[in-house]
Parts: C-alpha cells; structure tokens; sequence
C-alpha cells in the first residue's frame, strides 16, 4: 500500500509506483470519485473530451425545442 502526507497547503506528492501504474506525467490531471461517504477513487483523467466522439449513435429523427418542451411539459406536470 502506498501513503501519502497532506501538507499544510492541502497537497500530497504521489507516490512513484502510483504514478507510473497510472500513467501520470508532469501535468496531469486526477479526478477524485467519491465511491461512497468517506471514500473515494483517484482516477487518472487522461483521456481528452474528443476521445468521447462517436460514442452515441445519431438519433434516428431530429426533435425541435418546441418538442422538447412541450414533453418536459407533458411528464414534468405528472411528477409534482
């Protein structure tokens, strides 16, 4: 297990082993996933937004505003 000290600043130097097994270069960034009240997850955010192009499907018909709202209107009214 690896341990890190918080400084009085609020920082911490990643241990090596961690930041070789995640990839972690000067510069990169980490997201802190909160697992549950207490925990969380230190995850490499290493992928760039465009990575996540192509990842959804084209919807089949377009949907206007006017559309939009007037579903949201529809089911929206229903959950009050």
């Amino acid at each position: 297990m690896s341990t890190a000290t918080v400084t009085s600043k609020g920082q911490i130097t990643i241990p090596a082993a961690v930041r070789v097994a995640l990839g972690l270069d000067a510069g990169s960034r980490v997201e802190f996933v909160e697992i549950e009240k207490g925990q969380y997850a230190f995850v490499a955010a290493t992928e760039a937004v465009q990575s996540l192009k192509g990842m959804l499907r084209k919807p089949d018909a377009t949907v206007s505003v006017e559309q939009m709202n007037q579903v949201i209107e529809q089911h929206g009214a229903g959950q009050r």
